[in-house]
């Protein structure tokens, strides 16, 4: 194989799909992870030049290791891992569900650093290896909702510059990716859309290409490892009372 490998996890399917064609279209070889999305991945794979398809349960971290121990050893040129797989469910600060805080730990930061761990030990990269973990702009604008989800998100954060420090040799990377509101969140009406995806300092909709672009120019290496860029139209630069989820249904609420 002469083109360098990506590995996206959760890439069927709303941005990981998205990040896989960039790739794609860039001239990489795409390793679509899924879990329950056979059909997505199937079809999304034989869309692209260069990919293939791989199954895992990343609530098991034993074999997500795996995962990336067998690809390792078989990719002659794996470059990138993208760490963008994960669960939102709906928590609190008032009520933390102890079951959503296992699962969301467990996707969304244990699993995610143990592959990388074992990627930059492992795979066999021209030029470097690069970590991409896709976190969130709540890291900067937390609120009360989506409790486990958000803290998971800062413990896969809080890995980038220990990875970056501890693991990395000197021509590969660890790198951070925060969006903000980009695609439909769980049961949102079209109007709470348009609303949630607004509410940033430009008052625009940040699109999944933008995502995309930015994991193909942190594919690169250019930036110093530890770095983390937000993708979110500034919206990790305000200080949100709630997601804009709710943020946005209040103001729909408020119009009726």
């Amino acid at each position: 194989m002469s083109k360098p490998a990506v590995l996206v996890t959760g890439g069927a399917a709303r941005i990981g799909a998205c990040i896989a064609r960039a790739f794609a279209d860039a001239g990489w070889h795409v390793v679509i992870h899924y879990l329950g999305s056979d059909e997505e991945a199937r079809t999304l794979a034989g869309s692209l030049p260069s990919a293939e398809i791989i199954q895992c349960d990343l609530a098991d971290g034993d074999a997500a290791v795996a995962m990336v121990q067998q690809l390792a050893a078989r990719l002659p040129d794996w470059r990138v891992l993208i760490n963008n797989a994960a669960i939102f469910p709906y928590d609190a600060a008032t009520d933390l569900d102890p079951a959503s805080n296992r699962s969301a730990m467990q996707v969304n930061a244990q699993t995610p650093a143990r592959m990388a761990q074992v990627f930059l030990a492992k795979a066999r990269a021209e030029g470097g290896r690069r970590v991409i973990h896709v976190t969130d702009q709540k890291l900067e604008n937390p609120n009360p909702d989506f409790f486990s989800y958000t803290m998971s998100k800062h413990a896969l954060a809080a890995t980038i510059p220990m990875l970056a420090m501890g693991l990395a040799g000197p021509q590969d990377r660890v790198y951070g990716l925060a969006p903000g509101a980009i695609l439909p969140s769980h049961d949102q009406s079209e109007e709470e859309i348009e609303l949630s995806h607004r509410l940033n300092p430009l008052v625009r909709k940040t699109g999944p290409g933008e995502v995309a672009a930015a994991a193909l120019m942190l594919a690169q290496g250019y930036l110093r490892s530890g770095e983390t860029i937000f993708v979110d139209s500034g919206q990790h630069l305000l200080s949100q009372p709630r997601d804009v989820i709710y943020l946005a249904r209040e103001m729909t609420a408020a119009r009726l």
